[in-house]
């Protein structure tokens, strides 16, 4: 029963991906309008952008996280526990 599910539920992704860039595309022009070069390197400026500051914002949430594990094992030290 469950490999049925996903077989249905694997067809159904591909097709629905397969037919996604048909749907709303004319002429070369999308929901955005035309696409040029110029178009396509802002967006990916703006994705290198987006993961940057994931990137940054992760790094600082691992430092907070890491010196709250530090000051918890010294203080377990310093208790005797």
């Amino acid at each position: 029963m469950r490999a049925r599910l996903t077989a249905i539920f694997l067809t159904v992704a591909t097709a629905l991906l397969a037919l996604a860039p048909a749907a709303l595309g004319a002429d070369g022009e999308g929901l955005y309008g035309r696409t040029d070069d110029k178009v396509i390197t802002f967006f990916a400026f703006g994705v290198i952008a987006f993961f940057a500051i994931l990137v940054t914002v992760l790094s600082l949430l691992q430092i907070r996280l890491d010196n709250r594990k530090d000051r918890r094992t010294q203080d377990l030290k310093r208790l005797g526990s």
